[in-house]
């Protein structure tokens, strides 16, 4: 099997990172890789906002667990309340990608550009996942404040958020694939 299948078949959503900051080095792989994912006609229009500063990390962190402990869903309220929970899983890098609202499709680019991260990441043993959460968060309106503190771009809306760092204990297996979802017309 060649090295790209194979990082893309093993390539797992890590929930456990070692505090070791990725280096600059490693980021900027990670970056390039994410610009030069493919978008429609060309049009690039994403932002990508680095997020490693602790108490920046720290505040996203409780502000959505502020929102998560207001839940109906008693899971998401009890992660909310619990001193512990990290929506973010504690990584050390949190990368959002937000994207110009004046260009065709911002959504599917920036999500192709974090795919892009994420298989570079494997390649290079840092481990990543997609946080969701904190895309709620960041479009609602409370979190507009916090929109220009990490300083996305006006016209600009989050379309995806993932948590990166260098993987720290058990990788976990792959789930199985559901059955049915191909359709081949000939």
């Amino acid at each position: 099997m060649n090295e790209t299948i194979n990082t893309i078949l093993k390539r797992r959503s890590i929930r456990n990172y070692k505090q070791q900051q990725i280096s600059k080095e490693d980021l900027n792989t990670l970056l390039e890789a994410g610009q030069y994912a493919p978008s429609a006609v060309n049009e690039q229009p994403w932002h990508f906002t680095i997020v490693q500063n602790k108490q920046m990390l720290g505040k996203l962190n409780q502000a959505c667990k502020d929102i998560m402990a207001k839940s109906k869903d008693p899971q998401m309220a009890k992660s909310g309340t619990d001193a512990n929970f990290c929506i973010f899983y504690n990584a050390p890098t949190l990368i959002i990608i937000s994207g110009d609202t004046k260009t065709i499709a911002p959504q599917i680019d920036c999500a192709l550009a974090m795919e892009n991260m994420f298989l570079a990441g494997e390649s290079l043993n840092i481990g990543s996942c997609w946080i969701h959460g904190i895309y709620n968060f960041l479009l609602s309106e409370g979190g507009k404040q916090l929109k220009k503190e990490l300083q996305i771009p006006e016209g600009f809306n989050v379309c995806a958020v993932a948590g990166f760092g260098y993987k720290a204990g058990e990788i976990p297996e792959a789930a199985e694939r559901k059955a049915g979802t191909v359709t081949i017309l000939q």
